[in-house]
């Protein structure tokens, strides 16, 4: 069943391995709705259809140079902000340049890597599960840090953040790991955020308001010194 269910998702779109147990609940409730009542059979393959959607998890291209930022999330540039970094990353007690990405339910779910280098530090912090796109949420919501460290010794902080709906972040990495950008490191289920941090100063290729995608959107050039991008609706 296993390889029959791979071949779909090879036609269809790749679906991430974590999705495959839901999609199997959606579709074997969607049975029990039709056999009840064949329109809530039809509402329960909607739903199984965005499930498989939800767990998408396709091939992105990746931009490569040396100190360039991929963003790790799908989503929309939330917020672009100096604040100080959550205390379990230790870069330090002042301020980074903080970009976060705020995934909704109809978003690929898959983190990446944003730079090249080894995981330097890994720690997940309990919390609350508040709305992710709430500026608190960075400090109160259940979270998953990692700290990479580029072969030059430049550090970027990548912390997912569990949101109202999502319950569970998902890492498949473990410290000291070397990773590409643009390399999956985890998810998290059901809508959620994911902020990076830079050093302080370092200018933003992204502004508030705009689509990036993961594994292939320039979010930052840590060797650059051109100012911060500026953009407005239209």
């Amino acid at each position: 069943m296993s390889e029959n269910l791979g071949a779909i998702s090879s036609v269809l779109f790749p679906v991430h391995r974590a999705g495959w147990p839901f999609i199997g609940i959606f579709a074997a409730c969607t049975i029990a709705l039709a056999w009840l009542w064949m329109p809530l059979g039809f509402v329960g393959i909607v739903l199984t259809v965005w499930c498989a959607c939800f767990f998408r998890d396709p091939d992105r291209f990746t931009p490569i140079g040396e100190g360039l930022v991929i963003s790790p999330a799908d989503g929309v540039v939330q917020m672009i902000s100096d604040v100080a970094p959550p205390e379990e990353l230790r870069m330090g007690t002042g301020p980074c340049t903080r970009i976060s990405i705020f995934m909704n339910v109809f978003n690929v779910h898959v983190n990446r890597a944003p730079i090249s280098g080894r995981i330097k530090r890994m720690a997940y912090r309990p919390g609350k599960f508040l709305n992710a796109s709430m500026d608190k949420a960075s400090e109160d919501n259940e979270r998953q840090a990692l700290l990479f460290e580029t072969a030059d010794g430049q550090e970027v902080g990548c912390v997912q953040i569990a949101g109202l709906i999502a319950r569970r972040i998902l890492c498949d990495v473990t410290s000291e790991q070397k990773m590409e950008a643009g390399e999956r490191f985890g998810m998290i289920r059901f809508g959620s955020r994911v902020d990076v941090y830079l050093p302080l100063g370092t200018s933003a290729f992204v502004v508030e308001g705009q689509q990036s995608v993961a594994g292939e959107t320039v979010l930052a050039d840590l060797n650059s010194s051109d100012e911060s991008r500026r953009g407005e609706k239209r």
